[in-house]
């Protein structure tokens, strides 16, 4: 999708279609009331008649408006104005992205940009509606063999602000969305390809396809380099299957040589049948998300590659499968990590954690400023946050307040879990200096206590995305979270925004 950024009135806009916003009880936004003067009254009189009264969710279509150069306008119900916030402002732009999709118009221009958002500037404005157009017109069909839909999809996208002096700031924070967006797309489609195609492999290629576009250091480990490495709790999530594992490292140098990098690791388990501990049949089909925090770590790449920031970056990959074969890890094994500390393996389908912890050993080689792994980790975060928030966990408390911050400043929102000491216990093992797994309770929180322990060395945030990776049911797909969140982290590390 083509975007730009213009001042203007909307009654002079030559577009396919014109959309402004109304408030609830008929209350019509500044370029509403400018095209109604323009129509004179025309759509007044149309919202008097009770076609349309601003609620949220609402929409309706106009065609011929008198005194308009455009096609269409299309009337976006944006609420109630006193309670107008940032997730109402969303919801509008994606209804209006939605509805045009169904028309068939090619080009669109927004005055919804135009709307004051509470505690929310021109830039948070623009950017978000870059991100939001795009996340709304994603499809995923590379594997139809027919386009359901004839439509002309929606092809460019002008977001009109008030005034000129705000050119260049929304001319920034457009660059910024477009960049978000299309780390989330990559994100979307490395989780909704099918695990057939998207195994270990083949996120080494697309690692390396990145790292040829930005000229980015890459490095590819195989198997007998981890073995060299000593990484055998990796290796044991990796001895059921037929796919060799990798473990990639895309290196972004945006800044000094000497500055230390902020390192990203992506849990990368491209099918999940949980090994011997075999999960049920029903909806395993899902466990191809399983890599969705490799695929989260590489869209983030692509985000800030993209912007050319001024940061050095570290992407981690620890990629395989998770196999029941004769050859695969029993529960009762017991591994010694890259760490040197040993891990008696309880349950073969907690096998996320065994291969983070040896990437996140691995990255003290860099001597890291501050380290965040992301990983659809637990089960037990999903049934404590739903799908609504991430589980944040760290072991410096201003990390996670930044983090918390972009995620609030982009609606991809996490929430602070502890990390007490009183849940370590939950660790205990007979045989070994940790079991991989603590029990029935706190789930989430002792998965987060296991991957702490490799920690020691560096400032380190985990995030457990497994209720917000991806959607299931009708809607069912990858959502290109935490993608938002962490380019904004960054965003904010390399002083780009306020």
């Amino acid at each position: 999708m083509e975007f730009s950024i213009k001042s203007g009135s909307p009654e002079k806009q030559r577009s396919s279609c014109v959309v402004v916003g109304i408030f609830e009880h008929r209350r019509l936004t500044l370029s509403a009331e400018l095209l109604d003067n323009a129509s004179n009254g025309f759509i007044g009189d149309i919202i008097r008649r009770g076609d349309m009264n601003g609620k949220a969710g609402t929409s309706l279509m106009l065609h011929n408006v008198p005194g308009t150069l455009c096609d269409r306008v299309l009337l976006v119900g944006l609420g109630k104005e006193k309670e107008f916030r940032e997730k109402d402002f969303s919801a509008a732009f994606r209804l209006a992205i939605k509805t045009l999709a169904e028309t068939g118009a090619q080009d669109a221009t927004f005055f919804l940009s135009e709307i004051a958002v509470r505690k929310r500037d021109i830039a948070w404005r623009i950017r978000q509606a870059a991100i939001i157009a795009q996340d709304a017109s994603y499809r995923f069909d590379h594997f139809k063999s027919k386009n359901d839909d004839a439509r002309r999809p929606l092809r460019k996208l002008t977001l009109i602000v008030e005034r000129r002096n705000e050119l260049t700031a929304a001319e920034n924070a457009l660059q910024q969305g477009q960049a978000i967006a299309e780390g989330s797309a990559l994100t979307r489609d490395l989780g909704n390809l099918p695990p057939n195609i998207c195994h270990p492999g083949y996120l080494a290629e697309q690692a390396q396809e990145l790292a040829d576009e930005f000229k980015l250091g890459c490095e590819i480990l195989d198997r007998a380099d981890m073995e060299k490495l000593g990484m055998n709790a990796l290796l044991a999530v990796a001895r059921g299957a037929q796919q060799a594992p990798k473990l990639i490292v895309l290196h972004y140098k945006g800044a000094k040589a000497g500055d230390k990098p902020i390192i990203l690791v992506g849990k990368g388990v491209t099918f999940d049948t949980g090994g011997i501990s075999l999960k049920p049949a029903a909806e395993m089909d899902e466990m191809k998300y399983d890599m969705c925090g490799a695929a989260a770590v590489l869209g983030t790449m692509k985000a800030v590659a993209r912007m050319a920031l001024p940061i050095n970056l570290t992407v981690i990959v620890p990629a395989t499968e998770n196999m029941p074969d004769g050859n695969a890890t029993r529960p009762g094994d017991i591994v010694t990590s890259m760490s040197g500390q040993t891990i008696e393996i309880l349950n073969t389908d907690a096998e996320g954690r065994l291969i983070l912890c040896d990437a996140l050993t691995y990255a003290e080689r860099f001597m890291p400023d501050t380290v965040i792994d992301v990983a659809t980790l637990t089960g037990a975060c999903v049934v404590a946050l739903g799908h609504v928030a991430s589980g944040l966990f760290a072991n410096k408390d201003s990390l996670a307040r930044d983090l918390l911050e972009a995620g609030e400043e982009t609606g991809d929102r996490a929430w602070h879990m502890p990390l007490w000491d009183e849940y370590q216990e939950l660790l205990k093992s007979p045989f070994a200096d940790m079991g991989n797994i603590g029990g029935r309770w706190g789930g989430a929180i002792t998965a987060a206590c296991f991957l702490s322990r490799f920690t020691k060395k560096y400032d380190w945030a985990h995030l457990d995305i497994a209720g917000t990776a991806w959607k299931s049911g009708a809607d069912k797909g990858a959502t290109g979270r935490p993608v938002p969140l962490l380019t904004h982290y960054l965003l904010q590390r390399a002083g780009q925004v306020n």
